[in-house]
């Protein structure tokens, strides 16, 4: 999949300290130095040794299609999160990512029971167009989203004019807040891309109802 830049606006990604995202409807803030390099390439390593990682598979056209990167799931016991028909059962959390959840819920002023991991191993590696609005997250989940390794590039466009889009660049340390009515009104993805890239870990921390 070739990236396609310029289908979007790109947002401003000069400043270094958390801002808002400019999104009609949503309530999205990004900081790119939440943790520090040290911090950051510590916790890469630690978060990549320490988890269990999965392949999972969906059925697609009338196949079983692996899901183009590595994912895992850890949360507080009973927290099951469904998503493209993978019913998902928690595993115990580990210190490393106690230690992030708890830096998170800092400034999120919000408590997590749960966080999604996916391991994008090189480009070929992505996510495709979705919200996180699925029922167990309730109607205007907090989304907390930490990404540790290569920069990724991030995309947005909104629900009812595909049109309006939206991209930045995931920094090795940064911090995307996503709230309010961010999911209803607005899509994400991660998408492939053919430059060469190394492996990124992204951790979205979420509260299961």
């Amino acid at each position: 999949m070739s990236d396609q830049l310029s289908m979007f606006d790109p947002v401003d990604e000069d400043e270094t300290g958390p801002h808002a995202i400019d999104l009609d409807g949503g309530d999205v803030t990004y900081s790119p130095e939440f943790f520090s390099v040290e911090e950051a390439d510590l916790l890469f390593e630690q978060v990549h040794a320490s988890t269990a990682w999965r392949q999972e598979v969906i059925w697609m056209y009338g196949r079983e299609v692996p899901v183009p990167r590595l994912t895992a799931w850890v949360g507080d016991p009973g927290k099951t999160y469904t998503y493209s028909n993978i019913a998902l059962q928690p595993a115990p959390w580990t210190p490393p990512l106690l230690a992030i959840k708890a830096r998170v819920e800092q400034v999120a002023t919000t408590s997590f029971n749960s966080v999604l991991l996916n391991m994008y191993r090189t480009g070929a590696d992505g996510v495709a167009w979705h919200s996180d609005d699925e029922r167990e997250l309730g109607r205007a989940p907090v989304i907390a989203s930490v990404s540790l390794g290569a920069t990724r590039r991030f995309q947005l466009r909104q629900r009812s004019n595909s049109a309006e889009r939206r991209e930045l660049d995931l920094r090795h340390g940064s911090l995307l807040m996503m709230r309010g009515d961010t999911q209803h009104v607005w899509e994400h993805q991660v998408p492939k891309t053919a430059k060469p890239v190394g492996p990124r870990v992204n951790l979205t921390f979420r509260s299961i109802t």
